[in-house]
């Protein structure tokens, strides 16, 4: 890592406990979409982990959080999704951009040979040869369906399903991520048929089982102002003392390194 020239290495945050607070603002950072992530996130990532001038792939880009934080640090980028109004929407916010070499493409993240080309093309126009950091922010199972699409994993039921397909999406990119690159991956944990389904913790184990790379942090990351529950609470306080649970209040990031 060569850290930016504005950028003290102090500022970078190495717990594994986030308490980080209000979103970040300013900018293109809008909270407007039920799948977007808090911009500190990527911007910790991609400060650490990357270079001026690197390459970040985000596998399921959303509302552009990632996009925007490469746009404000000097990194091109990379990103998949296939809900077409929502990159209809990042389109537009990125018509006037001169800061960043960016290639957006409405694609399912699961089609080896469209995702695999798109990146080969990309890597080609923008004189690279591999990706420096991918960004993983998949749908936490289907609590939410972000489109009426049958390749939308947001819409698979079944957990084992949901876990093959995901890794199979990984596999995808895999291939394109430098050696000694990065992978991480954004999750939260899930309740399902009356207790916690550790959806993180699958996930981090089918990682590992399935590429050669080094598990490097887990980071357990606060919620706050979480859009879902928003004017909620009190119903999601009374249900939990009712039932016995605990009100989710984290979600993790997995950080892996290629070996």
């Amino acid at each position: 890592m060569v850290l930016d020239s504005d950028w003290n290495e102090n500022d970078l945050n190495i717990d594994s406990l986030w308490i980080i607070g209000p979103r970040a603002k300013g900018g293109k950072r809008e909270n407007n979409y039920h799948g977007n992530f808090v911009p500190q996130i990527p911007n910790e990532m991609i400060q650490r982990y990357t270079n001026p001038g690197d390459v970040v792939l985000d596998m399921f880009m959303g509302s552009g959080t990632t996009l925007y934080e490469c746009e404000t640090l000097g990194r091109g980028f990379i990103g998949f999704d296939i809900n077409d109004e929502i990159i209809e929407y990042v389109s537009t916010k990125m018509k006037d951009s001169e800061e960043i070499r960016y290639f957006i493409h409405n694609c399912d993240i699961v089609d080896t040979k469209s995702v695999q080309g798109h990146i080969e093309n990309d890597l080609r126009q923008l004189g690279k040869k591999n990706i420096d950091l991918i960004i993983s922010h998949p749908p936490y199972w289907n609590i939410i369906n972000f489109t009426n699409k049958k390749e939308d994993i947001s819409n698979i039921e079944d957990l084992d399903v949901f876990i093959s397909i995901f890794i199979s999406s990984i596999k995808n990119v895999w291939n394109s991520l430098k050696k000694r690159g990065w992978f991480v991956l954004v999750i939260g944990d899930v309740y399902r048929n009356s207790e916690v389904v550790p959806l993180g913790f699958y996930l981090m184990n089918s990682i590992k089982e399935s590429f050669d790379c080094l598990l490097k942090g887990i980071v357990v990351k606060d919620i706050l102002n979480n859009r879902g529950k928003i004017g909620t609470e009190a119903i999601h306080r009374y249900r939990a003392l009712k039932f016995g649970y605990y009100i989710f209040k984290h979600e993790y990031i997995f950080v892996f390194q290629k070996k």
